[in-house]
């Protein structure tokens, strides 16, 4: 879905204008997005395994819930609907823990530049894997990957099967997940 989107500059700062996320993609701007990783209190992080027709890293694994924020979206009301939309899960503003913002530049191609600032949140998973609803068009697969197997895979370069965040992004999340349990 096309949605207008904040423009942010190269260091996160609100720039006072908008453009559609397509546009954005397109010409490379920076614009808000949300990322939250959901683990559960027996050391376990959820991914999601990004849909097929994705434009970008069709079927790899990736964090639990990321969308984009709309144009004048408050950041925590955009992880909310997020949440909801992509696993179905109801959760509060009090259940988000902001663990910080990423900047993450990709060039997929001349047409599709990805230049965001994720804000990040973590948040613990009380519900069943079962019991979550994933959203057909956005996410092909949930499960469950225990920290341990994941720090493996990281240390080991295997991620020919994840979305290619860099590896600093993803010793950060761990480290902040370890704190927590």
């Amino acid at each position: 879905m096309d949605e207008l989107v904040d423009i942010l500059d190269e260091n996160g700062n609100f720039t006072g204008q908008t453009c559609l996320k397509s546009e954005a993609h397109q010409t490379g701007l920076f614009h808000p997005t949300v990322h939250v990783w959901f683990y559960t209190t027996d050391g376990k992080m959820l991914f999601q395994k990004r849909g097929k027709d994705k434009k970008t890293f069709p079927l790899l694994w990736d964090v639990s819930v990321a969308g984009h924020i709309g144009a004048s979206e408050p950041i925590v009301e955009a992880a909310i609907r997020e949440v909801e939309e992509e696993i179905g899960l109801k959760v509060s503003a009090s259940d988000l823990d902001k663990i910080g913002i990423f900047k993450s530049m990709q060039k997929h191609s001349e047409s599709l530049i990805d230049n965001e600032f994720h804000h990040t949140f973590l948040c613990r998973l009380s519900a069943p894997l079962q019991d979550l609803v994933k959203q057909e068009s956005e996410v092909d697969d949930l499960n469950l990957f225990t920290i341990e197997d994941f720090k493996s895979k990281l240390n080991q370069n295997e991620f020919d099967r994840f979305v290619p965040h860099k590896s600093s992004y993803y010793k950060q999340i761990i480290a902040e997940v370890e704190q927590r349990l």
